[in-house]
């Protein structure tokens, strides 16, 4: 991964709620690709429609399932980082339009460089999440999370692309696997699903049991 657009999203106040916005998610998409772009000497055409549609689609999601917040708001935010993968996955809004031949190979990161050369779309649409989820808990909880090293392992990003072109939704599992998580394989797009749910949920339970002292 390359988290230097980190830096620029967690100067925007509120940003949580703000990706929620359709004029706020079009802009900072944009300007991922233009850093992408920038550090990778690549150039990215993108549809507004596709985007668009992306966002519609992943709002008409997230607001089925947003009373998981309230049960672990952490493993929330990467969950619906998730469903936006999924959805920029699905509605393929960039296309590279530059030649591969001009990427700049003097990179920082040689991984990174090897997974752009692999799939630039895909590289572009993943580093955008993790870098919003990154931003969103460093103004949220005063950390960012780590990124396991399989996020820079292009072995990983084969079997990632192959598996997402079959089923959008394992991006939400290849995510959380990025992310040092457990992988929900079985049903990754339901959050209720989620280990972390799962414990909060079952830690919930445990507590309304005890006996009232």
């Amino acid at each position: 991964m390359d988290l230097r657009f980190k830096d620029e999203l967690a100067l925007m106040p509120d940003l949580r709620h703000r990706l929620r916005q359709l004029r706020w998610f079009r802009a900072t998409f944009r300007a991922s690709a233009r850093e992408v772009s920038a550090t990778y000497g690549l150039r990215f055409e993108i549809d507004e429609t596709k985007l668009t549609r992306a966002f519609l689609d992943w709002v008409e999601i997230i607001e089925a399932q947003k009373r998981f917040a309230q049960v672990d708001r952490a493993d929330f935010i990467v969950f619906a980082a998730g469903l936006v993968l999924r959805e920029l996955i699905r509605q393929e809004p960039a296309r590279l339009v530059s030649d591969l031949d001009s990427l700049n190979e003097n990179a920082a990161n040689p991984e990174a460089l090897e997974i752009v050369r692999f799939w630039p779309e895909g590289f572009l649409y993943t580093n955008y999440c993790v870098s919003a989820i990154a931003a969103i808990y460093e103004q949220e909880f005063g950390r960012v999370p780590m990124i396991d090293k399989c996020a820079d392992d292009l072995r990983t990003w084969w079997s990632y692309r192959e598996n997402v072109t079959e089923m959008p939704a394992y991006a939400v599992a290849f995510l959380d696997r990025f992310l040092g998580a457990e992988p929900n394989w079985i049903a990754p797009d339901r959050a209720q699903a989620r280990q972390a749910m799962q414990r909060a949920l079952g830690a919930s339970r445990r507590s309304s049991a005890l006996p009232q002292l």
